[in-house]
């Protein structure tokens, strides 16, 4: 999932970095070295099947391959600034308090605005967000900046997609490295639910939506 181009949506690095960590926390990358390989139209489309750089399948890590193999939802995280990344490793725990955990990208802008702000949104996307999914994950151009375009509502803890399921205002308690991520643990201190809609999921590199 994970870094936009310039520092939007979670850019220091430069475009190796970018495509290495896409790879590392989405999947949706192929290859290392930095190269960006061409993708079909349809955003969220798989990698094109003629990617000479690809590694062969059984070179591919397991636990990588495992990885790909679990279907996980699609979100967006938000923070004031305003920043935002796309994260598909969002796990709710409810307790008292309630939590919520993922693993982000650690050089994201995202994660330097939720250290800064001590806060962060989280908002599950749907089959309508495609576009945006790849946007906030740098697949896809984001001219005039990542919230040009599109409905937004702001909140005391990020701007949140107008038309997305709801959202979770969430306060930072700690993160630390995890593997390659960085996790994050924070306390969900509000939930705004709208009418119930269907999830976009990612699995083994491509946009799924569940049967109808």
């Amino acid at each position: 999932m994970n870094e936009v181009g310039g520092r939007g949506g979670g850019g220091r690095a430069g475009r190796g970095r970018r495509a290495e960590l896409h790879w590392r926390f989405l999947g949706w990358a192929r290859g290392w070295g930095g190269t960006m390989f061409h993708v079909n139209h349809e955003p969220g489309a798989e990698i094109h099947h003629t990617d000479p750089f690809a590694v062969p399948t059984g070179q591919r890590s397991p636990v990588r391959r495992l990885r790909g193999r679990l279907a996980a939802p699609v979100t967006l995280w938000t923070a004031p600034g305003p920043a935002g990344l796309t994260v598909s490793s969002t796990l709710v725990a409810e307790g008292e308090p309630d939590r919520l955990l993922g693993l982000i990208d650690p050089e994201s802008d995202l994660w330097a605005a939720v250290e800064e702000s001590g806060r962060f949104a989280v908002a599950p996307l749907g089959p309508p967000h495609r576009q945006l999914a790849d946007r906030f994950a740098g697949l896809f151009p984001a001219p005039g900046g990542l919230f040009a375009t599109g409905a937004w509502i702001d909140t005391p803890y990020g701007p949140v997609p107008a038309d997305a399921g709801g959202w979770a205002g969430c306060r930072l308690d700690t993160a630390r490295e995890y593997g390659w991520a960085l996790l994050v643990e924070a306390t969900v201190e509000a939930v705004d639910l709208a009418e119930e809609t269907a999830p976009l999921l990612h699995y083994r590199g491509r946009y799924h939506e569940l049967p109808g």
